[in-house]
């Protein structure tokens, strides 16, 4: 009897994996499409990845490279092509950082921000259409699991 339950419980596990990682991937396909139309939108010489950094910046400016990659699960040398191309494009700038002279903070320029707002703005509102017949209790437990889901794969992913 126990080889039975465990054998029901590890195929119940197996379609629930199997359910979610059909879900994610479709999301994650969605979303980088709509990441490259979002990076378009700040700039057209933006790369679709770009814009996700463009978000970090805007909640936790300023941000050393290193955190920043950290963050993302990038090596140093990605991240640094990625904000160098954002400072070509005159929306990120580089300052020393106070607390130790080799290292800089990264943050948005005022014509960045001014960009990236107008784009979120735009994306918020668009949710706002897409998402208005869920319930609100509804959306806040998606946006808590979704950051449950994050924090549990910064290490995996």
């Amino acid at each position: 009897m126990t080889d039975a339950r465990n054998a029901a419980d590890a195929t119940g596990a197996d379609c629930s994996t199997d359910a979610l990682e059909r879900e994610l991937t479709v999301l994650f396909r969605r979303a980088r499409a709509a990441s490259g139309e979002l990076a378009r939108a700040v700039h057209p010489e933006l790369e679709p990845a770009a814009y996700g950094l463009l978000v970090r910046l805007q909640e936790a400016e300023p941000e050393r490279a290193t955190e920043l990659a950290a963050y993302f699960g990038v090596g140093k040398a990605t991240m640094s092509r990625q904000l160098r191309a954002l400072e070509d494009l005159g929306l990120v700038a580089r300052e020393p950082d106070p607390a130790d002279g080799r290292a800089f903070l990264m943050r948005l320029t005022p014509e960045g921000r001014d960009r990236f707002n107008d784009v979120r703005r735009a994306r918020r509102a668009a949710y706002l259409r897409q998402l208005a017949a869920w319930d609100r209790a509804d959306l806040a437990t998606l946006a808590r699991l979704l950051h449950a889901l994050n924090e549990s794969t910064a290490e995996v992913l």
